[in-house]
């Protein structure tokens, strides 16, 4: 009982914050002062508290170091005009009866290069969303095909903060977690493009000329050689190189490319890896401006405040009760749904995608073994917690592209791919009962 009132007032210092628009942090640390005094009432040492969860912390150090190569790549991308390139002739292919389609593979495309949801969100989707505008599209149809695009590339990108963390939380290998991610989702994408290309074909749109980019041409030198970081990306990445090498390389390109192509001082280069990108021209700023080492540090805290209540998880036992109930209940189910089911209720408390993911990798790793654990939290929780409409997964993109919470209704790719692995694990776990 206690530990369901622990969790419980952990859950409505989460939702306060909510409705008061305050920052998910501060219930974080809230929830950890209560977690703590949990511990401290069963009879726990604080010292050992306090060690544990600095303990848990320690498991994403490398993912807390990567998000600050992940903020020095994103500014450096839009300073050198890696981005910019990639917005721009991307933009060029987009034509009204296809508009929804090539959102949702523009969208995937780049946050498979870059990694970030957010990053994509606040460049091509700011694209399409302002094409899509222009064109009398349903808003809601853009912004489900940018959700789903956006999450494409968080969920298998090599620089996904959440491939990174579920790698390292479930002691896989990244690589072979993304070969497995694409096979577990070559149906549903396809099955999602063809839904897009419906709607785009039935979608009444109008032949209003937009040329959205004009300003990338006037602002950034467009040579095809500020495309080399990205593609450097794709192909160390196919060879395996580890991740931080392979963003360090691309971090140093950019950097010269900036200096010698677009022509930016080193003092504006590095003001720009600790703050963000920024130019003077304000229009320019509205796509671009973002980046930066500061600008991870509140997703830091948040992966780094969740991975401390694993410490104190493990050290009080809080936890063991429900993972008791969960295990029973897999065994008259699968442990597919269970997971699948456990990642919906995470994601509604935890109101953000990475401590959803730790919640539910807390409560149900121990259903699986660790591969196969990962690929499902892949499948269920890393999407699933995206169609929350109180989650920032969904609200903070949506927000940036200036589109309502309904978005999520056309957000296919989220819902088709946890539902399509369960419809899978169902016929799966059908055959072996048959064989029984």
């Amino acid at each position: 009982m206690g530990s369901i009132i622990t969790i419980s007032l952990f859950s409505l210092s989460l939702i306060v914050c909510l409705f008061l628009n305050f920052s998910v942090v501060y219930a974080l640390i809230i929830g950890y002062i209560i977690f703590i005094s949990y511990g401290l009432i069963k009879g726990y040492n604080l010292k050992v508290l306090v060690k544990k969860s600095f303990e848990g912390v320690l498991t994403v150090k490398n993912i807390l170091l990567v998000f600050i190569l992940i903020g020095m790549i994103t500014a450096l991308w839009r300073a050198s005009g890696t981005i910019a390139y990639i917005v721009y002739m991307g933009s060029k292919l987009i034509s009204p009866s296809i508009l929804i389609l090539l959102t949702f593979l523009l969208c995937s495309i780049l946050s498979v290069l870059i990694g970030t949801s957010l990053g994509t969100a606040a460049t091509m989707g700011v694209i399409c969303a302002s094409i899509g505008k222009a064109m009398g599209v349903n808003p809601y149809y853009i912004g489900g095909a940018v959700l789903s695009g956006i999450y494409f590339g968080d969920r298998c990108s090599p620089m996904s903060t959440s491939a990174l963390l579920i790698s390292e939380l479930t002691k896989t290998n990244l690589y072979t977690n993304i070969k497995l991610m694409i096979k577990t989702s070559i149906i549903p994408f396809i099955v999602t493009c063809l839904f897009y290309l419906f709607l785009g074909f039935k979608s009444k749109v109008s032949n209003i000329s937009v040329d959205v980019t004009e300003i990338f041409k006037q602002n950034y030198n467009l040579n095809i050689i500020v495309i080399i970081p990205a593609i450097l990306i794709i192909i160390l990445s196919i060879l395996k190189i580890n991740v931080k090498k392979t963003m360090l390389v691309s971090i140093v390109i950019s950097f010269f490319i900036s200096i010698f192509i677009q022509k930016e001082s080193v003092l504006s280069i590095i003001k720009y890896c600790i703050y963000g990108y920024y130019n003077s021209n304000e229009k320019l700023n509205l796509m671009m401006k973002g980046g930066g080492i500061l600008s991870m540090i509140n997703v830091g805290l948040i992966v780094g405040i969740s991975s401390s209540y694993s410490g104190i998880f493990k050290e009080t036992k809080m936890l063991v009760s429900l993972k008791k109930h969960l295990k029973d209940f897999s065994k008259k189910t699968s442990s597919y749904f269970v997971i699948f089911l456990s990642s919906i209720i995470s994601g509604a408390i935890a109101c953000n995608q990475s401590l959803g993911t730790i919640l539910t990798n807390e409560l149900c790793g121990e259903l699986v073994e660790k591969q196969k654990m990962a690929i499902i939290l892949e499948n269920t929780v890393i999407l699933l917690v995206v169609l929350i409409p109180w989650n920032i997964a969904m609200g903070v993109p949506l927000k940036t592209i200036g589109v309502g919470f309904m978005s999520g209704l056309f957000a296919f790719y989220l819902y088709f791919l946890p539902l399509w692995n369960l419809f899978l694990d169902f016929i799966k776990e059908r055959k072996y009962k048959i064989k029984i």
